[in-house]
């Protein structure tokens, strides 16, 4: 009984980390897009702004969950920047349907959400 109990609050922390990763990334797009409003940025500048929107979004979430865990903060943050990717893949296949991006670049950005996730529960 008392695992299923943790087992079901370590479900509702992952899903808390979640939000606040996607209230991190709402906030840094906006950022974004007002640099690129009164800056005129180059597509180069906002492929690096997305990158790094990522990698904070990502390092917040797995840095709540880890605060969360007492063991193996940095796999609990590994699992936070994987659920972000899984749920940033499945928005991009639900807004462009067929148009899927190469998998060089899937492959990138699980990367960058998993290694953002895990830094961010070593932090923690």
């Amino acid at each position: 009984m008392e695992q299923s109990k943790s087992r079901m609050q370590m479900i509702k922390s992952l899903l808390e980390a979640l939000v606040l990763a996607w209230l991190a990334t709402g906030v840094l797009l906006l950022l974004l897009a007002l640099l690129l409003w009164k800056l005129n940025l180059k597509e180069g500048q906002i492929s690096v702004g997305i990158t790094v929107t990522y990698l904070l979004s990502c390092f917040v979430g797995g840095w709540f969950l880890g605060r969360k865990s007492l063991k193996r903060r940095f796999l609990f943050g590994l699992l936070a920047g994987v659920c972000y990717f899984v749920l940033l893949l499945a928005v991009s296949m639900i807004a462009r349907p067929g148009g899927l991006p190469q998998v060089r670049e899937i492959l990138t950005t699980l990367a960058l959400c998993a290694g953002g996730g895990m830094a961010g529960g070593m932090v923690s």
